[in-house]
């Protein structure tokens, strides 16, 4: 289990993970719709995350979202080491009901964010999207990864948010995935990811 404090003038932050667990999640970040989210990455991930946040919720919901994607990514780098082993690519494609996104990434090494969605509201209740591509920028900055995320279709914003956060949740779960055939092995020509 890895554990990740972070503690800022607008959010303090603790953060434990494992990468290979059982999907149980305990979240409580202050931001109902974050939580749900949250709880799909774990769950379609099969990684035990707990997430606490005391955030400036009383501004709005930004700088919560924000350092936890940020705390997160830090988390996943912790956890994730050297990367030998690991399969390091990850995909899934996951439907709702109407929507249909894809999650392709790579533990790379090199933060990159492709976010092509185009929500159809701005606001699923409280909760505004443009957060969304927040909280996926301060996860790859800090865990080094690159990441594409495209909504393929999609007419209700949950289930477009939903099916992203259940894909990335799947293709981080493949990419962490050890391979057998590379036992000890950092998946490179460079020798570090």
């Amino acid at each position: 289990m890895t554990t990740i404090n972070r503690k800022t003038n607008e959010t303090n932050i603790t953060i434990e993970l494992n990468l290979y667990g059982t999907g149980q999640a305990n979240i409580n970040t202050g931001v109902p719709f974050l939580d749900h989210m949250l709880d799909q990455i774990a769950r379609h991930g099969l990684m035990d995350l707990s997430v606490k946040c005391d955030g400036d919720t009383h501004i709005d919901d930004h700088h919560s979202v924000e350092d936890i994607g940020i705390t997160l990514g830090q988390a996943f780098a912790k956890a994730a080491g050297n990367k030998a082993g690991f399969t390091r690519y990850g995909h899934a494609f996951v439907p709702l009901d109407e929507a249909l996104s894809r999650v392709v990434l790579d533990l790379s090494g090199r933060p990159g964010l492709e976010m092509n969605v185009s929500f159809t509201r701005a606001m699923i209740g409280t909760f505004d999207v443009d957060l969304i591509a927040e909280f996926f920028q301060g996860f790859v900055n800090h865990a080094l990864i690159t990441l594409h995320i495209d909504n393929l279709k999609g007419t209700n914003s949950h289930h477009q948010a939903e099916t992203i956060f259940k894909a990335f949740g799947r293709a981080l779960r493949m990419a962490v995935t050890l391979d057998e055939r590379q036992v000890g092995v950092i998946p490179s020509t460079k020798g570090s990811l």
